[in-house]
C-alpha cells in the first residue's frame, strides 16, 4: 500500500505504517482481504469531523460506491480521449466502517477495495455504528460507514494513527 504523498515524506511515516500493520482483521468469514483495525481515538475521530467540515466526506456505502464508480468512469472517459491525468498509484480516498455490519456489507467493501486499488483502502474502526455515528456527528446518529474524498483528510486521519494523547 502506498501512502500519500504527504505521508510518505512525514517524519512520522514508519510510526503511521506499524500503526496500520499493528493489528488487522478479516474483512468477513470469507473473505480475503485484511484490513487495519483503528482504535477508536479521540484524534481519529477529530480528523473525521474536520473531514465533514471541509466536505471531503462521503457518508454511507451506497454513496460512497456511487462517487467511486463516477470518478472510475470520469478517468476511463478521459482515457478513450487521450487527456487522461497521470495516474498516482497512492491512496487518495479511504473508507472507515464500524465492527458490526453483516457480511454482504463487509463483501461490498472488500469488492470496492479491491476494485478501486491502489487508490482506495479501508480502515475498520474498533467500535459499533451507534458509537461511531455519535462520535463523528453527534448525538444520537448512527454512522456505518464514511469515505474520506481527499488526500488531505486521508493524511490528516493517519497522522492522527500516531498522535500523542493530550495531557489531562
Amino acid at each position: 500500500m502506498r501512502l500519500p504523498r504527504q505521508i510518505e515524506a512525514d517524519a512520522q511515516h514508519d510510526a503511521i505504517r506499524m500503526a496500520l500493520t499493528a493489528r488487522t482483521r478479516r474483512l468477513w468469514s470469507g473473505g480475503s482481504l485484511d484490513v487495519p483495525v483503528l482504535a477508536p481515538s479521540g484524534a481519529v475521530f477529530q480528523a473525521v469531523r474536520n473531514a465533514v467540515r471541509v466536505g471531503q466526506l462521503c457518508r454511507g456505502i451506497d454513496p460512497a460506491l456511487r462517487l467511486l464508480s463516477n470518478a472510475e468512469h470520469s478517468r476511463t472517459t478521459l482515457a478513450a480521449r487521450g487527456v487522461a491525468p497521470p495516474q498516482g498509484a497512492a491512496i487518495s480516498r479511504l473508507l472507515l466502517f464500524a465492527n458490526d455490519g453483516t457480511a454482504r456489507f463487509y463483501r461490498q467493501i472488500e469488492t470496492a477495495l479491491v476494485r478501486h486499488a491502489p487508490r482506495l483502502a479501508g480502515c475498520q474502526v474498533d467500535c459499533g455504528s451507534r458509537a461511531f455515528g455519535s462520535a463523528v456527528y453527534g448525538g444520537e446518529a448512527v454512522a456505518k460507514l464514511v469515505m474520506l474524498q481527499h488526500k488531505d483528510a486521508v493524511s490528516a486521519l493517519l497522522r492522527a494513527l500516531v498522535e500523542e494523547p493530550a495531557a489531562p
